[in-house]
């Protein structure tokens, strides 16, 4: 369809792949994952509701990545997408007030669409953390009885498992494009925030925050990085993890494998702390993780004595 429609992205500026290469893997990897979600639960609200948020921001990313939106409208579109997962009562429940819950519902859901987004900047990276965050929010589901919701978090990280083979091919067969990894990012967000924790609000944060530990440290690092250099954060750059591991790795398929280890393994402490009734513990590990893992990408940083240039740029 992307020969057909000649729907490339070539190279030029930031972007260094060799070749123009076609977009649209976002079309294939949501069919697949709602093709799988519908089957496993048409009959469910939820998944109503991810379902069709997933279909406006597949074609608003879609659109994006052919003619270009531009960050304001994107931004408003997300928003409107966050207000409606809160006012169909499937948002954060974090605070004695509602107005707190419904801010921290948009921002949660924003900041995670745009986190997955500004991931897809080499080949395999969105694509593999998507699949270990997925994997592990369905393992926290199926923890807490929410089999439902677990058969969803699995449907999309086999989406994405299977969409790897052909963007980690030698040369890329196909890229994600916004079409592809602000949906993933909406449909982790939703998963996240609906799963039967039963148990205390602060937990349940916790215990999601590991869940997409790197995605929020990438952007955290980026937001942080460009505002010390007076640039803007959703400017094209290479200043991400992907891009600060490459330089040492210099493979894309070995740091794939780096953040599907590091995701993997904060998505299976969160699924073994789940199993505690230690509240404390859950929030203490959980903080200790990240404050870890913040750490050794600071040290990345320091190692850092240019700007690495692997084969693709950023989003």
């Amino acid at each position: 369809m992307a020969a057909r429609t000649d729907f490339y992205d070539h190279p030029g500026g930031y972007k260094e792949h060799a070749r123009s290469t076609p977009y649209l893997g976002g079309l294939a990897v949501t069919t697949g994952f709602l093709v799988a979600a519908i089957i496993f639960g048409w009959a469910s609200d939820e998944v109503l509701v991810l379902v069709l948020g997933v279909l406006v921001l597949l074609a608003v990313g879609t659109a994006d990545d052919r003619v270009g939106l531009g960050i304001i409208p994107r931004i408003l579109i997300e928003v409107g997408v966050a207000a409606a997962v809160w006012f169909c009562g499937f948002g954060w429940d974090l605070f004695s007030s509602g107005a707190l819950d419904f801010l921290f519902t948009i921002a949660w859901v924003v900041g995670l669409i745009n986190a997955f987004n500004l991931m897809d900047n080499l080949d395999g990276a969105t694509a593999t953390v998507a699949a270990a965050s997925a994997a592990g929010a369905g393992g926290l589901a199926l923890a807490q009885g929410g089999v439902l919701l677990a058969a969803v978090g699995f449907s999309l990280a086999g989406a994405c498992a299977g969409f790897l083979p052909h963007n980690l091919a030698k040369p890329a067969k196909i890229f994600l494009g916004d079409g592809g990894s602000m949906p993933v990012g909406f449909a982790i967000a939703v998963i996240t925030m609906t799963i039967p924790f039963g148990s205390g609000s602060l937990i349940a944060f916790a215990l999601a925050c590991l869940v997409v530990a790197v995605p929020i440290l990438d952007m955290a690092a980026v937001i942080i990085s460009r505002r010390q250099r007076g640039v803007g954060v959703f400017v094209g750059g290479r200043d991400h993890m992907t891009h600060r591991l490459f330089r040492y790795i210099d493979s894309e398929r070995g740091v794939s494998a780096v953040l599907f280890a590091a995701q993997g393994s904060l998505c299976g402490l969160a699924v073994v702390l789940i199993e505690t009734s230690r509240g404390v513990l859950v929030v203490a590990v959980s903080a200790f993780s990240l404050v870890l893992a913040a750490l050794a990408l600071a040290y990345l940083e320091t190692l850092a004595t240019g700007i690495p240039k692997p084969g693709r740029g950023d989003t």
